[in-house]
């Protein structure tokens, strides 16, 4: 009969009521631990995350050692997922692939044959093509766990038992690195060097409980030994200061800016081209290749020619200067801005504390749970070798009873139908000697096998008492673990080729950042144009032909002039503040351009007075309308942003009416009462902002031109016919006086415009 699936017949639906909120919330808290205790989060003992932790325990199982023959990737993928994993098959092969890959992993654990995809970010074959065996450093990480070394637990089926984490004789979670983002929390933790980790390890183990600092290398004494920083296995060459670094494996958060290793190649007659020979860790070369091609066509790369990538085994990326003459470093300075050829690889040292709590953990707090975990390793195969020591010497000691009995052990064994109660009543032996006294073979009997029991008993008693002494003494155990740590220090040397360091350190060099916003920008000529209503536009080309521009109704030229795409335009406005435009940003000539106040952040009391381009070796003279003004050094005034610069302080109804450059040695000053006064320009104070000192004293109106001249050369003005005046110096005499006064009435012959322009 089979199970009735008919709902019993008392006409109840059987529905339970369950509050959503907490349904929800223990299913998500539920689902969020999984995620973080057994996929994304490595164990801090072993820096293996579950799934690498089961593809290593799966090849031993399998019998696939370093020396042994190659096999096929698909059977273990197979296993994996049949008896310890039970995820996707493609998702242990990804995990598998990324284990054998040279420029993923600083040291592989599976050493890959067969296409195991490249740098170029091409994917591996498919698993049925290639082959895996274990490298060193898996059979480091599985050394013991024969040895009672590690806990196990059963599978996720319960038909076979997994280690809960790995013996670790290598430190693989600093040497090879982690990332994995769980359910609120993520780990990202760059490869480092394991020569430079058995020094610290070794360090921490003389001093325990030494701070970070002291597990650093220190630059002015290489001798001391210690983490200089991370070696990533792509090389590459890391801009981060040692201050810096110190505080990211301080606190087990921050960040490593790594740059691009690159050399100049002389192709003679002063040519060169710059050869990229490493790139940064996890950047793919094809994707960064094509990203720098997409910037040269979309011309953000003025100082590059050509790419070209020449890589075969090794990387050699080919860039090609527009000319001889460009800087090599600015040119990098600029890829290394815009491009991946400099990453930040970020510092999250978030890791499973003695296999189960999550926490963010410090340099100094990661090697000292490995080295605990090394010792309690040792102890535990230590305590392991003891007892198969104390089992021999029991069936030993059974042995030698029986060699010295020979004939009668002979006569029970032949005489009595149940030889073994007999013996264990004859000479008081355990079962076990007796066992092994019955499971003797003839051969055995020889005279010289009694000698060899004896010796075997002297040396197992001997190891024994050593065993003892080991487990009995804290310092001896600590000494065992140095000396394990010392063997993969050899091993794993810096001068061996897997060893050898491959992160480079170096300082950015501090190239002018003007020089690089420049490289930038592709150098073209245009010509900025600013309508009376604050309408702006730049056309191509220099245009010195202003009357063909069209306007809006209503509108007119405020101001144009020539300019080019790299330049800065500064633009002044009666408020007294300073905007600062790129070149290279303005809006283009079709049309009737952009109001400037979509553009920057003007106030709509204020007008545009006059807009240039900037030079920051010059001077300028603001005056306002009342007849204050001031001197300030043009590089004073740049402001990077849309809210842009106040510089003169003005109330209204007094407004900033004049901006002028400084030349020569002495100012006039014009007032709307066509009153004029010359002075030194000594008289005129220099400061960065505020409302000035006062030029010229009115009783009504204001200020109406101000020029500055050498009095050597004498005061020129142009009236509006167009001719030319000049006053000497000594024609100069009566209107020579100091700032702030009145002036006298202008010479004959200056124009009615009140200008010294006609």
């Amino acid at each position: 009969m089979g199970t009735n699936l008919i709902p019993p017949g008392d006409g109840g639906d059987h529905i339970q009521p369950v509050d959503l909120k907490a349904a929800l919330e223990e299913r998500y808290l539920a689902y969020a631990l999984s995620t973080i205790m057994h996929r994304a989060l490595p164990d801090v003992r072993d820096g293996l995350k579950p799934v690498h932790r089961r593809i290593i325990h799966a090849m031993s199982e399998m019998g696939i050692r370093p020396n042994s023959a190659f096999k096929k990737c698909a059977r273990i993928v197979g296993d994996v997922i049949g008896k310890f994993h039970p995820h996707g098959d493609q998702s242990v092969y990804d995990a598998l692939v990324r284990l054998a890959q040279d420029f993923s992993q600083r040291y592989p654990i599976v050493d890959g044959q067969g296409n195991f995809g490249n740098i170029d970010g091409d994917s591996a074959a498919a698993y049925r093509y290639t082959e895996a065996r274990m490298t060193d450093v898996a059979a480091l990480l599985l050394e013991g766990i024969d040895q009672d070394a590690v806990d196990f637990r059963p599978t996720y089926n319960e038909e076979d038992d997994e280690p809960v984490v790995m013996p670790g004789a290598f430190p693989n979670l600093l040497a090879n690195g982690s990332s994995g983002i769980a359910v609120g929390m993520a780990t990202s933790i760059p490869p480092h060097n394991a020569h430079e980790l058995c020094d610290a390890a070794l360090y921490l183990i003389k001093n325990p409980g030494a701070p970070v600092e002291e597990l650093l290398a220190d630059p002015a004494n290489p001798q001391k030994g210690g983490i200089e920083g991370p070696d990533f296995p792509t090389g590459g060459i890391i801009v981060e200061s040692r201050e810096s670094m110190l505080e990211t494996y301080r606190t087990g958060r921050g960040g490593f800016r790594v740059r691009a290793k690159w050399e100049i190649e002389d192709l003679g007659r002063g040519g060169y081209q710059i050869i990229i020979t490493q790139i940064p860790f996890q950047v793919q070369k094809s994707r960064l290749i094509e990203k720098i091609a997409e910037l040269l066509i979309a011309r953000r790369l003025p100082l590059l020619e050509d790419i070209r990538d020449e890589s075969a085994e090794d990387v050699r990326v080919v860039l090609v200067p527009k000319s001889r003459t460009v800087d090599p470093t600015i040119l990098m300075e600029s890829l290394f801005k815009l491009t991946e050829l400099e990453s930040r690889i970020p510092l999250n040292m978030n890791v499973l504390s003695m296999g189960k709590v999550p926490r963010v953990m410090a340099l100094n707090e990661v090697l000292t749970e490995w080295l605990a975990h090394r010792k309690d390793v040792l102890v535990r195969r230590s305590s392991f070798r003891l007892a198969a020591i104390d089992r021999r010497l029991e069936i030993l000691g059974g042995l030698l009873i029986a060699y010295l009995n020979l004939d009668e052990v002979i006569r029970i064994i032949r005489e009595e139908d149940e030889p073994k109660p007999v013996m264990v009543a004859k000479w008081d032996l355990t079962d076990i000697q007796v066992e092994a006294i019955l499971n003797m073979r003839l051969r055995n009997l020889r005279k010289l096998e009694e000698f060899e029991i004896r010796k075997e008993h002297e040396a197992l008693s001997a190891e024994k008492a050593e065993i003892e002494a080991l487990l009995a003494s804290d310092e001896k155990l600590w000494q065992t673990v140095a000396w394990e740590i010392g063997e993969v220090k050899k091993k794993y040397a810096k001068a061996t080729e897997l060893g050898r360091r491959r992160t480079l350190f170096a300082n950015a060099p501090t190239a002018d950042i003007e020089a690089i916003q420049q490289a930038m920008i592709e150098k073209e000529p245009i010509t900025v144009v600013i309508s009376e209503k604050g309408w702006i536009r730049a056309l191509k080309g220099h245009i010195s032909d202003t009357s063909s521009l069209t306007f809006k109704e209503g509108d007119g030229l405020r101001v144009a002039f020539p300019a080019q795409t790299t330049d800065k335009i500064l633009l002044v406005t009666t408020g007294g503040k300073v905007y600062t435009l790129g070149g290279d940003k303005l809006p283009g000539g079709r049309g009737h351009g952009e109001p400037l106040r979509i553009i920057v952040d003007m106030e709509n009391d204020q007008d545009v007075l006059t807009a240039f381009v900037h030079d920051p070796s010059r001077k300028l003279i603001l005056a306002s309308t009342a007849g204050n003004g001031f001197i300030v050094p043009e590089g004073e005034v740049v402001a990077n942003t849309r809210k842009g610069k106040q510089v003169m302080n003005v109330g209204m109804p007094d407004e900033t009416k004049l901006v002028v450059t400084v030349t020569g040695d002495h100012i006039a000053v014009v007032g709307e009462n066509r009153k004029m006064v010359v002075f030194p320009l000594a008289q005129i104070p220099e400061m960065t902002r505020g409302k000035g000192v006062r030029l010229q004293r009115y009783k009504d109106g204001g200020i109406s031109d101000v020029k500055c001249f050498a009095i050597a050369d004498g005061l020129t003005w142009e009236d509006s016919a167009g001719r030319t005046f000049t006053k000497t110096k000594d024609e100069l005499v009566e209107w020579l006086a100091d700032r702030a006064t009145a002036g006298r009435t202008v010479p004959k012959g200056f124009p009615r415009s009140g200008k010294f322009a006609g």
